[in-house]
């Protein structure tokens, strides 16, 4: 619970401290802890419900920076994270993002033998992401999400990571 007192105040702060760019809520739900190809997961139940705000183009680049929380339905691992994103195309789009987490999960290392949940090794990871995309109207788009956390291995020899897939909406605020 303290995880989420601070989370959301914190994302609430920086939606709000972005530069006067339109920008747009964010919110989705995903399968959490989905065993993939790059995670050695499949550990933890539930689904994440996510919140956040993404800002409009930082000047010139296609930079939008990016804030959200998601929080676990069955009480595993929830988490905050802010980044940047990119969005290449209009009516049809490919988001990849890139960001920090910080999560409320095991910071234990890794261990193979009697692993019953996820151990991530620390409390900051890296998250990249990717969402395909369609635009509804001129303030709606809907994507398809993928939410990897990890830290890559720069802290310990194992990295379990996790993955969430998932559908995202954008509403665009004027």
């Amino acid at each position: 619970m303290k995880f989420i007192r601070v989370a959301i105040p914190i994302g609430i702060g920086l939606a709000f401290a972005t530069p006067a760019h339109a920008g747009e809520i964010i919110g989705g739900l995903y399968v959490h802890d989905v065993d993939t190809f790059v995670t050695i997961a499949g550990v933890e139940p539930g689904v994440d419900f996510q919140l956040g705000y993404r800002g409009g183009r930082i000047g010139k680049t296609p930079l939008q920076p990016h804030v959200f929380v998601a929080l676990n339905s069955s009480g595993a691992t929830s988490y905050a994270a802010a980044g940047f994103s990119m969005k290449f195309g209009d009516k049809v789009f490919i988001r990849p993002g890139v960001g920090l987490a910080i999560h409320n999960g095991s910071t234990k290392d890794y261990q193979i033998e009697g692993n019953d949940e996820l151990e991530f090794g620390t409390r900051v990871l890296i998250e990249p992401e990717l969402g395909i995309g369609a635009r509804v109207n001129d303030r709606l788009t809907v994507e398809a999400s993928w939410v990897h956390m990890s830290h890559g291995q720069l802290f310990t020899d194992q990295n379990p990571g996790i993955d969430n897939l998932g559908i995202r909406f954008a509403y665009k605020l004027r």
